[in-house]
């Protein structure tokens, strides 16, 4: 039943983004930028969580949304645990702010997909020049979260494996003290029910815990990244305890 569903679901993904990607590249060809092409996006976004709902039995369980900062301009750069493709669609179906998400550039080549991410207010990045890639992510993440919009990153670099932690990498924190903006670590739970690089899903509940905001003045990158990383790793032992039969209780 689970790969009948999860064919379904793929097939339904497939279909549904054309229309709404040609909808973004349309909406540029005639000169519309910003937030009304996000709203498309989030749109889409919305659907395929639904989708996961109804046709994966894909459920999601949310704590901490009032740790989120209030006000319509305030800052914030998200730190995100990482195990699938499912939190990357959620978060800006959760998120009171628009997201701008860091990636590399590879993504832009995806079909329609790809094609219409290039077109949002996004840093895409190329992972071969570190220094350069940067420097980019500062300037337009500067740009980004004095209008209000919040930068995502995954500082594990990429999906982990369920029960298991990668590199944490500190360019989020390093963005943070950078820009003045308190980062907000996130745990997620997502490879319960949506495996990393798996084709076949699994109903179920995803946890996601929202933390409270860390301040990043007067602090040291590698240091504020390794509170995160505590934060956010404690966190998916409480949230997934059977993904860790050998901790500690």
């Amino acid at each position: 039943m689970s790969l009948i569903r999860s064919v379904i679901h793929a097939l339904w993904m497939l279909l549904t983004v054309v229309p709404y990607a040609l909808a973004i590249l349309a909406g540029t060809a005639v000169g519309v930028r910003g937030l009304p092409l996000y709203r498309i996006a989030r749109a889409w976004l919305d659907l395929s969580i639904r989708g996961a709902r109804h046709i994966l039995g894909i459920r999601t369980r949310v704590t901490g949304m009032e740790n989120l900062p209030l006000g319509e301009k305030s800052p914030a750069i998200l730190l995100v645990k990482h195990q699938s493709t499912f939190e990357t669609f959620l978060m800006p179906t959760l998120m009171p702010h628009p997201l701008a998400y860091v990636f590399k550039k590879e993504l832009l080549q995806v079909p329609f997909f790809g094609w219409a991410i290039g077109r949002l207010d996004m840093i895409h990045i190329d992972r071969n020049q570190r220094a350069q890639a940067f420097n980019k992510v500062v300037a337009q993440g500067s740009k980004l979260l004095a209008q209000g919009i919040w930068i995502i990153m995954f500082p594990e670099g990429t999906r982990i494996a369920r029960g298991k932690k990668g590199n944490y990498k500190s360019g989020g924190t390093r963005l943070a003290i950078d820009t003045g903006a308190p980062v907000i670590p996130i745990a997620v739970s997502s490879a319960k029910c949506w495996p990393r690089k798996a084709f076949i899903k699994h109903p179920g509940v995803v946890d996601i815990s929202i933390g409270k905001p860390i301040p990043s003045a007067g602090r040291e990158p590698d240091e504020l990244m390794r509170e995160v990383e505590a934060w956010i790793e404690a966190e998916m032992h409480r949230l997934d305890p059977e993904a860790y039969p050998g901790a500690k209780p």
